[in-house]
């Protein structure tokens, strides 16, 4: 398997991107594998944008060109439609369907079954999944990365195991949170599973 591999993960602040972003890199070291990863983007304390970039393998430079991503991971439909200039046509897509509507603004927030038909009919791995609700069924909305982190390693070419996965949650997050945790993630990789 070639091992070297791209993921874009972009999101709202608060939404647990950094986190995320700290356990795959850490369970890619964990199975030997190099991995660098980019500088947080966006304001993470406000609410606003938040990006990071994760290379798995022989990289020097943790910027993901454009087009170049083997996956978006997305906690936000409108976030995901922002990282599109990450993304090819083999690109997978796995992205949280419910919104996070900005207080800031009085525009419509676009219908995210009209985001994820678009979608649909412009790439070939689309894979949306209503994490929130997923992560609230798995004890709490916090969870939802977690969530997020079980529908990548459903992915055949996702680099890491689902094991090395949880081994990385449970050095990064308390033990209290574990059990949680652990649901979430195995329900994250069963809605792609299937």
């Amino acid at each position: 398997m070639d091992n070297n591999y791209c993921i874009y993960i972009c999101g709202v602040g608060g939404q647990g991107i950094i986190k995320t972003s700290t356990i795959i890199g850490e369970a890619a070291m964990n199975q030997g594998l190099d991995v660098v990863m980019s500088e947080i983007h966006g304001m993470s304390q406000r609410g606003g944008s938040v990006s990071t970039e994760l290379k798995i393998g022989g990289y020097n430079s943790s910027i993901i060109p454009n087009q170049a991503a083997d996956m978006l991971l997305s906690f936000e439909p409108i976030e995901t439609i922002r990282g599109l200039d990450k993304v090819n046509s083999e690109t997978k897509i796995v992205y949280n369907t419910h919104p996070i509507i900005p207080s800031s603004t009085d525009k419509d927030y676009p219908s995210v079954d009209g985001i994820t038909k678009t979608l649909k009919e412009n790439f070939k791995h689309v894979l949306p999944i209503d994490g929130t609700r997923l992560a609230v069924e798995a004890g709490s909305v916090l969870s939802l990365n977690m969530v997020l982190l079980g529908a990548v390693t459903a992915d055949d070419k996702f680099p890491l195991t689902k094991e090395s996965v949880i081994d990385a949650m449970k050095n990064n997050l308390k033990p209290k949170f574990h059990e949680m945790n652990l649901k979430a993630i195995e329900s994250g990789y069963q809605s792609i599973k299937g």
